[in-house]
């Protein structure tokens, strides 16, 4: 089982939906996938409440909690015996809440605009990955197109993920129906971005054999009904 948190200091940096859209494509591979929201603003509590509305309890195709930072390993610890991957998403700030997640994480993501406040406010959560001797992706969110400041603010970014996420209307437009970019249109450029990343993800995380057995495994599992009707 492996920790993902998705964590930033700065507030508005699209934890969240990076947080959703992450945790979707990798159940989509055949993934036992839980998401754990420790942001007080509650934003991805929303997107999984609509989610259960839509597609009904036991359907999202995710197991979900809502958890203060303090007992983020123990919530860790419960979901480990029947889950592949745990996604967190964290408080923007680095306090005891934020410290605690980045603390159980095998692979720390960090959403980054291409803005200068952005930047400097991800050497926070690096020096504190650092510390901690967990590997970081920086990844690039809301790149206009053509952005010379993208590329700028690239070149000063170390462990930079070589996929970046473009500001599409549709990554904000699926979260409002409770779905993911890849549910709504899988044949989009957002969607072909996001499977893109998780395949970096599974990549960094995954063996290749273990890699091909969990996806073996999940074309074995019953399909969540959101699958069967995106």
């Amino acid at each position: 089982m492996k920790v993902i948190t998705i964590a930033q200091q700065k507030g508005g940096a699209g934890k969240t939906t990076v947080a959703a859209h992450v945790a979707v494509a990798l159940s989509q591979k055949g993934r036992r996938v839980a998401v754990i929201d420790i942001d007080p603003q509650g934003s991805l509590s929303c997107w999984h409440g609509i989610r259960q509305e839509r597609f009904g309890e036991g359907y999202t195709g995710l197991t979900f909690a809502a958890v203060t930072g303090w007992r983020v390993a123990g919530e860790v610890a419960r979901l480990k015996r029947n889950h592949d991957y745990v996604i967190i998403d964290s408080p923007p700030h680095i306090e005891t809440e934020a410290r605690a997640a980045i603390r159980v994480a095998d692979l720390i993501l960090i959403p980054v605009q291409p803005s200068p406040t952005d930047l400097w406010a991800s050497k926070a959560t690096i020096d504190l990955a650092k510390a901690e001797n967990i590997p970081v992706r920086v990844l690039l969110n809301r790149v206009p197109a053509h952005s010379k400041l993208a590329a700028a603010v690239a070149q000063q970014l170390p462990q930079l993920a070589d996929t970046m996420l473009g500001n599409r209307v549709l990554f904000a437009s699926a979260l409002m129906e409770g779905r993911s970019a890849t549910e709504l249109d899988p044949a989009s450029p957002a969607a072909l971005e996001v499977k893109s990343l998780v395949k970096e993800i599974l990549a960094m995380l995954e063996p290749p054999e273990e890699e091909e057995a969990t996806e073996e495994k999940g074309k074995a599992a019953k399909s969540p009904k959101e699958h069967a009707t995106a």
